[in-house]
């Protein structure tokens, strides 16, 4: 049964695919494939690029960010050996003419469906668990009266090392093809890899791996050369080795390298046949052989297809929610979590931007996905992993690349304030205080306990202030955009003081501080409150900053840019608010931020770049951060809207951003994949309000499944237990969650009273009147009922 179905697609009835019943989508809508090392990108015409360990570092397949005609890609070409037609089993580059096209993107898996001239094709593409390489089995099947003779062409462009590698002209001459007989598979090596590394000398560095592509039938020709491939002036809707139905076979390093392997196949009437291609990217020689081998054999292709998929629906099927709304369900049962762990956590990558780096803020917030799922030691890896790249004076790495351990050294104020904010929200989930107690690294040499990595995070963050007692922004905050508001060391942020405050309360609540910390830790949070309201409350809002010549940012006096949305929303959060003041800000937020499409970042958008503030007054308004509603903030912003105003106003807050709620109203204005979280969304001042905008990658995935759980639904973790904040959206008569904690699994139901059945909460049956529930041992699984 199709769930909220549109003129472009629906949901399955399981809600585990998204079914496109055509091609031309508003924009692409993709598949990220990954296996955390391994990984490629595909839309739903079939294009896309593939990766190893590093997105664009690492790149195997060249790819050109085109999304409006999407023709750059891996492809297959199919042609009747007898006639000389041709077509492609996918829209790009020449299936145009097939009926019945469905692509069926899954969680670890896509399958394109179509049928021309008698012959259906489906192709599965997956990336096994565990090779680092890319299968696609393609079954045909003769649907006609007459006996068919096939030529199965592949088709695409070694990339080989960094992307986008613009002077082809240069790279191609540093690459070398050859085709191995007795696998009968092409290679590809590189003798030169731009890794940005510390070097005497450039460019004087090989890549170390080989690209390997392959079939499960012994090809009957190959070409290695674009011209060869193409022919001179030739494209993809009509390659000249297609049309002529014949290969070069011609290998070695002095032409464009593409990778082309054509197999004959014969099917009688009603005869159905499987084909598996792989693509790879091997250590050396002898894997890619191990590799080749190995997934020559079909059974082999299926048992990895089975693993991928087994994979990928036990991370989803580790936390279910049961809602009477179909929007919130397909979301918070799969989709969110594979969002977050694939694109965000293992691949770093998407269309929008191909990424491969990890943010120091970015992935320490994403990893929190994991404690919802019951799998903590997750989030303690990408703990250890981040405060690994942390200096000894506490300062922290905005980004490093993954291979050639190298990043910019952060002058931004937030960045290693993340680190505890997710260190504690591991002891909350886990009550693993042991864990502060691991030795880490530091990046400059030296090392230290997880707690004494934080504590440099937080003396080198109140060394940081004004003279009026307000944080310095530096370089920006969370808001990257806001970068030259306190590029001369004297501008200030608002945001960042909620978020201290908060953060240095929550470490000593937790026990965490000794006495001496402890009493130190609550007269900074004090005096941070007391700044606040003494100096950034403008009348019915906070605003956001000042700049370094002491201008207002985010003031009734600013002329654009005149509210922000974290100020208001973190007062609320942070506890720097009191609670007249919280209120009113939250009440400003919505009377000049709320729209039906979600939060803005900030109103009104500004026109004129302002050189004070930073790139964000350059992007078009309405654009990301410059008046539209940035999907990360919004989270936030449903958070504060629980804490103040119950469940009926969460929920309403978190569905006017919801994607296939948004999607199934106009798909066309939407434009964004109903099944993902788009970064953010266009607001009033662009042309068309409510599109999505960069999908994928971006933090809003794991932090809009975090606002469902502990926002909407209630349900938070705390050392003592898990709370359940009693509360229904309006229309819901009930809602059921499967939560893990601590290695139990709760059932967690709450639903309306029946007549004359009193309110409350029991647990396994038992009265129950803690405000936490009772810590179930690992292995058990409590049921909880709450009536309301």
């Amino acid at each position: 049964m199709a769930q909220l179905q549109t003129k472009y697609g629906y949901f399955s009835d399981d809600g585990r695919e998204y079914v496109i019943t055509r091609a031309d989508t508003p924009m692409p809508w993709i598949n990220v494939l990954t296996n955390g090392d391994y990984g490629l990108v595909l839309s739903q015409a079939g294009s896309g690029y593939s990766w190893r360990a590093h997105a664009s570092l690492n790149r195997l397949t060249r790819w050109d960010q085109d999304l409006i005609r999407d023709n750059w890609g891996k492809y297959l070409y199919l042609r009747d050996a007898d006639t000389g037609a041709f077509w492609s089993p996918t829209w790009q580059p020449c299936g145009a003419s097939l009926e019945g096209y469905r692509v069926r993107h899954g969680m670890g898996y896509s399958v394109i469906d179509g049928q021309h001239d008698g012959i259906r094709s489906t192709l599965t593409v997956f990336v096994p668990q565990d090779a680092p390489c890319e299968i696609w089995l393609l079954r045909l099947e003769n649907t006609g009266e007459r006996a068919r003779s096939l030529q199965i062409i592949s088709y695409f462009e070694w990339l080989l090392g960094a992307a986008p590698d613009w002077h082809r002209e240069f790279h191609r001459t540093f690459i070398t093809t050859e085709y191995d007989d007795r696998w009968g598979a092409l290679l590809a090596t590189k003798v030169l890899w731009d890794l940005p590394v510390e070097s005497k000398t450039h460019w004087n560095r090989s890549w170390p791996y080989v690209g390997f592509h392959s079939a499960s039938l012994m090809p009957d020709g190959f070409d290695s050369d674009k011209r060869d491939f193409l022919g001179r002036h030739g494209d993809l809707h009509r390659p000249q080795a297609v049309v002529e139905g014949r290969a070069i076979c011609r290998v070695g390093r002095w032409g464009d390298p593409i990778g082309s392997l054509q197999v004959a196949v014969t099917l009688a009437p009603g005869e159905a046949r499987e084909i598996a291609f792989t693509l790879g990217m091997a250590d050396d020689r002898e894997q890619a052989g191990a590799v080749i081998t190995r997934f020559r054999a079909l059974d082999e292709v299926h048992a990895a297809l089975g693993s991928t998929r087994a994979f990928w629906q036990e991370i989803a099927g580790r936390l279910t929610v049961e809602t009477p709304d179909p929007a919130v369900n397909v979301l918070a049962n799969g989709w969110l979590q594979v969002q977050a762990i694939a694109g965000r956590l293992m691949g770093r990558t998407a269309y929008y931007q191909t990424g491969g780096a990890y943010g120091y803020r970015d992935q320490l917030q994403d990893s929190l996905i994991w404690l919802l799922l019951g799998l903590p030691e997750r989030t303690l890896d990408q703990i250890k992993l981040h405060a690994a790249h942390q200096y000894q004076d506490g300062v922290v790495l905005h980004w490093w690349h993954p291979l050639a351990e190298t990043g910019l050294r952060s002058e931004y104020s937030d960045d290693l304030l993340w680190l505890p904010f997710v260190l504690l929200h591991y002891l909350r989930e886990t009550d693993d205080f042991s864990a502060l107690d691991e030795v880490v690294p530091f990046y400059d040499g030296g090392e230290a306990t997880l707690r004494e990595h934080c504590l440099r995070s937080f003396e080198m963050a109140l060394s940081r202030f004004s003279p009026r007692g307000l944080p310095l922004i530096l370089k920006a905050d969370w808001n990257d955009g806001l970068n030259a508001v306190g590029a001369e060391g004297r501008g200030e942020s608002v945001w960042m003081a909620h978020f201290l405050h908060y953060l240095l309360n929550a470490w000593v609540d937790l026990g965490l501080a000794d006495d001496r910390t402890a009493t130190r830790f609550r007269q900074e949070a004090e005096r941070l409150r007391a700044a606040v309201n003494e100096h950034a409350w403008d009348g019915a809002w906070y605003w956001r900053a000042t700049t370094d010549a002491g201008d207002l940012v985010g003031s009734r006096h600013s002329p654009e840019g005149k509210i922000f949305l974290n100020a208001q929303t973190w007062a609320v959060l942070g506890g720097t608010a009191p609670d007249d003041r919280a209120h009113q800000a939250l009440a400003s937020a919505r009377e000049h931020l709320f729209s039906d499409y979600g939060p803005l970042l900030l109103a009104p958008a500004y026109t004129t770049p302002n050189p004070a503030i930073g790139y964000l007054s350059r992007y078009a308004p309405g654009t990301r951060e410059n008046g539209g509603v940035y999907c990360h903030a919004a989270c936030w912003a449903v958070l504060a809207e629980r804490q103040m105003n119950g469940a009926q106003a969460a929920y309403a807050l978190w569905r006017s951003f919801c994607p296939p709620a948004r999607a199934s109203v106009d798909p066309d204005r939407y434009s964004g994949e109903p099944y993902v979280m788009p970064g953010n969304v266009a607001g009033p001042l662009a042309p068309s309000p409510g599109q999505a905008g960069w999908t994928w990658y971006t933090g809003s995935a794991a932090w809009f499944l975090r606002a469902l759980v502990d926002g909407v639904l209630g349900i938070t973790a705390h050392r003592e237990g898990l709370r359940v904040q009693g509360g229904l959206p309006d229309g819901w008569d009930q809602f059921r969650v499967r939560r893990w904690f601590r290695g139990a699994r709760y059932t967690i139901t709450v639903r309306r009273a029946g007549p004359g059945e009193p309110p409350g909460c029991r647990v396994n049956g038992a009265a129950w009147s803690g405000e936490f529930l009772p810590v179930a041992a690992p292995g058990e699984e409590p049921e909880v009922l709450i009536t309301l």
